[in-house]
């Protein structure tokens, strides 16, 4: 097999046995729902962006034998997709992306292949961006200097489906001459770092050493340790990150020892609709696994076991949260909300540099804000997102837009749309960006000089956009004046007559904006719509036009 840990081949999922590395390197095929479940259950597969796409292949799978004539039997293949997302309740991933693909099943097998597919190429590049803006924070935090980095269990390609993610970020560090060494936590109670992550490492020529995982806090006294980098198998809207069990452990010491701890992961590991980390639902393992292993017992017949899968590390002991959209959370903030002024700046700009990598900020468009009291930090006009630093920033009054004294750029061209927000909800953060399929909708269904609605019904992830009717959300399409005080008007006076308002509008011919309480809620409401319109665009659904009183009405619903 090459460089990538998932393959499809006509048919079936290509994929090593996590279960017999380092000792004996077998590839499975899976051709069969039962094959996909078993293997995601037994740890044959394991990681979390690993068993989501093997879960969307799953789906594959299900919708090829469920067809006859071209014709697919909905139902059973929704069961099936159902029993996949319940082989492990704990990662997100794996249930994100067997909706992902159940949602392709209407249009048939063809179109769950290709977005499976997708998400398989797309896996690649989400890790690269997110290990490469891992390395960035690293180098920020702790200077250009070769670095001691701890990790626990396995976050590389074996995890994923190409690169990793915490490894990821220790392949480009090591890339860049900036690592000194690793130190491998061995990851009781199936010692997954000792058999993958090592065997990673030493393929990478990456140095390292393996430790027993009570022996890491001892290194960090001890000053063998200068940051610890982690994946995680689901992030709660408040920053709580479940990851393999001594995890949190891992972040208690690294506290008390005033040493980074940073979690990587792709924005589909964070679940937004999950408020804290009480919530989630940790997997109960088998005695088996603590009681032996590798076939020796070696506990005594009977002992009781206490074996969760994974734990869950308070927001408040995470230095950083990073994703592939940049840094998301800082030192238990989302997205520097409710932080100092600098910080703020800093979450602004890196959230503007990873959106300009995902195309929805091209250039120098969309701009990004944080309220702050009567103020707001808006980023700079006319600069590159792509380029964009914490110095790069505005702050303005809330009241009147007009930058505080002494700034060293002028605010963003539509500082006006973010203030009339501000003065119009409860809004915490404020996020303008051009996602192509939200921005062609809004532009179609806008006019020039009046106020439309883009009405989209029967998606399940309208209940992302935090609407009163889960099963509908109507979106005010605003036009696109030349002055752009008339468009902030126009949205102030729009949201204050409008209380029950949703939390998001377009501008036609000119992208969306979102907010919420938080930039992190503000940015996932925007990628809600994005993902709702390219749900519409790509199931070919039929518009139909119709006016009442106030507006034109652009409805989308059933065929």
């Amino acid at each position: 097999m090459d460089d990538s840990s998932l393959i499809w081949d006509d048919g079936a999922l290509l994929t090593i046995d996590q279960r017999g590395l380092p000792g004996r390197v077998r590839e499975l095929r899976l051709s069969t729902v039962e094959q996909i479940i078993d293997a995601i259950s037994t740890l044959a597969i394991r990681g979390a962006p690993a068993i989501g796409i093997a879960g969307a292949f799953g789906v594959v799978i299900a919708t090829a034998a469920h067809t006859v004539d071209g014709v697919v039997d909905l139902d059973r293949v929704r069961a099936e997709a159902d029993r996949i997302a319940r082989a492990r309740p704990t990662a997100v991933n794996l249930a994100w992306a067997v909706r992902r693909a159940t949602a392709a099943v209407p249009r048939g097998a063809d179109a769950v292949l290709a977005t499976a597919l997708d998400m398989l190429a797309e896996d690649g590049r989400v890790n690269r961006a997110a290990a490469t803006n891992t390395a960035d924070l690293v180098r920020e935090l702790l200077g250009d200097r070769p670095l001691r980095v701890l990790t626990h269990c396995n976050t590389g390609r074996l995890a994923t489906s190409a690169f990793g993610t915490a490894i990821g970020a220790i392949r480009v560090l090591f890339e860049r001459d900036a690592i000194e060494e690793v130190l491998v936590d061995e990851t009781r109670p199936l010692l997954q770092g000792a058999r993958l992550t090592a065997w990673e490492l030493a393929e990478a020529g990456i140095p390292h050493r393996l430790t027993i995982d009570s022996a890491a806090a001892w290194a960090m006294a001890t000053g063998q340790v200068d940051c610890v980098l982690v994946g995680a198998d689901r992030i709660t809207a408040n920053g709580d990150v479940a990851n393999k069990i001594g995890t949190y452990m891992l972040a208690l010491a690294a506290r008390h020892h005033g040493i980074p701890f940073i979690v990587v992961a792709p924005e589909s590991t964070r679940d937004p609709n999950m408020a804290t980390g009480a919530e989630i639902v940790v997997e109960q393992r088998a005695a088996a696994e603590v009681t032996g292993f590798g076939g020796v017992v070696t506990a005594p017949e009977g002992a009781e076991v206490f074996n969760p899968a994974f734990d869950v590390t308070p927001a408040a002991l995470v230095s950083a949260v990073v994703t592939e959209a940049g840094v998301v959370y800082r030192d238990g903030v989302a997205d520097g909300y409710g932080a100092d002024a600098t910080t703020t700046a800093t979450a602004v700009a890196d959230l503007a540099r990873g959106l300009y990598l995902r195309g929805w900020m091209p250039g120098t468009a969309g701009n990004i804000s944080v309220r702050q009291g009567d103020s707001a930090v808006v980023t700079g006009s006319g600069l590159s997102k792509g380029e964009l630093t914490a110095d790069d920033m505005v702050t303005v009054g809330v009241a009147d837009s007009v930058p505080e004294p002494g700034q060293r750029r002028r605010p963003s061209a539509e500082t006006t749309i973010h203030t009339a927000v501000y003065r119009s909800t409860d809004a915490a953060a404020v996020v303008h960006i051009h996602p192509p399929h939200a921005t062609t909708l809004s532009t179609r269904t806008g006019a020039r000089e009046e106020i439309t609605v883009l009405r989209i019904t029967d998606y399940e992830l309208i209940k992302g956009l935090g609407g009163a009717d889960p099963g509908v959300i109507e979106i005010p399409i605003f036009p696109n004046w030349r002055d752009v005080e008339r468009i902030g008007a126009d949205v102030e006076r729009y949201l204050t007559e409008s209380p029950g308002a949703p939390p998001i509008f377009g501008i036609a011919g000119h992208g969306i904006t979102a907010w919420g309480d938080t930039l992190a809620q503000a940015r996932d409401r925007a990628e809600c719509l994005e993902a709702l319109c390219e749900l519409v665009t790509r199931s070919g659904r039929r518009h139909a036009f119709a006016a009442d009183t106030d507006t034109d009405l652009m409805e989308i619903g059933p065929r």
